[in-house]
């Protein structure tokens, strides 16, 4: 299987997902439909509790629930219970919950626009587009935005064909890279900026995107050429990616008088 993370968002609120291209459908994580289903404080014990009654009453539903590695709000990959859309439906006919038909619609869109996407990817840009206008991004702050996940695949392709693992490989060498440029790691960098489960690249400005494309894109060009074998070059290569753009930060801080990493965030910038 080869997945690929997502966030999804329903009514301002993440929701963790993973395409499996294989399958052909989604994964999504469980504990976060049971935050916007019950809005508990504590989903995961939610969860628990849920589990064991449906199994007293004989569901099979529980038991055949996957796990997969997700991204937490420190930026760590951990073993997260996933469904797919047809078991979620199913489970929330357990969960007394006034949002359940308007969750169940959204389900509905987001399988149906996937399939849209694999015969159209140009409506999966659309929609991207669509989304950060909503939001209220402003045009130059979306070219960038567009522009750095461009870049950012081109690394994660490059990794790949280098060896490195999805998930925690992945994530370690992103923290070597940001540190790298911005003196900080991807978990200190969200609590700069307070934020928890948000997308630290969503929550960028202009300048930020641009010095982390910068650190990527030469991540990228300097593994071409040196075509690393080992987890220990990979990490010299990341480092040596983040540090060059690391040094036009300090540059620019020198000449400007200002940060560049600030703790202003979405709403903040958006604002």
């Amino acid at each position: 299987m080869e997945p690929k993370n997502s966030i999804k968002i329903f009514e301002n609120k993440q929701v963790r997902s993973v395409w499996d291209s294989e399958q052909g459908k989604w994964y999504i994580s469980v504990v976060d439909v049971i935050v916007i289903l019950t809005e508990s404080p504590r989903p995961r014990k939610y969860w628990n509790a849920l589990k064991t009654k449906l199994k007293e009453e004989g569901s099979e539903l529980s038991q055949n629930i996957g796990q997969l590695k997700l991204q937490s709000a420190d930026g760590k990959f951990y073993k997260t219970d996933v469904a797919d859309v047809e078991q979620l439906f199913r489970l929330i006919q357990s969960i007394p919950s006034h949002k359940a038909e308007p969750f169940k619609q959204w389900l509905a869109q987001i399988a149906r626009e996937r399939l849209e996407e694999i015969d159209n990817p140009e409506q999966g840009i659309d929609r991207v587009l669509e989304y950060y206008h909503r939001k209220g991004y402003s045009e130059a702050w979306i070219n960038q935005r567009l522009k750095s996940i461009e870049v950012r695949k081109e690394l994660t392709d490059e990794w790949e064909r280098r060896g490195v693992k999805k998930g925690q490989e992945f994530a370690t060498l992103t923290d070597i890279i940001t540190q790298g440029w911005s003196g900080m790691t991807t978990k200190q960098y969200k609590h700069f900026k307070n934020l928890k489960t948000e997308s630290l690249r969503d929550n960028m400005t202009n300048l930020e995107l641009v010095l982390n494309m910068l650190a990527e894109a030469t991540t990228t060009e300097i593994s071409k050429e040196k075509t690393p074998t080992t987890v220990a070059e990979n990490r010299e290569i990341a480092r040596q990616g983040g540090q060059i753009a690391g040094n036009t930060r300090k540059e620019i801080e020198a000449k400007t008088g200002k940060k560049v990493v600030n703790p202003l965030n979405a709403k903040k910038l958006l604002k």
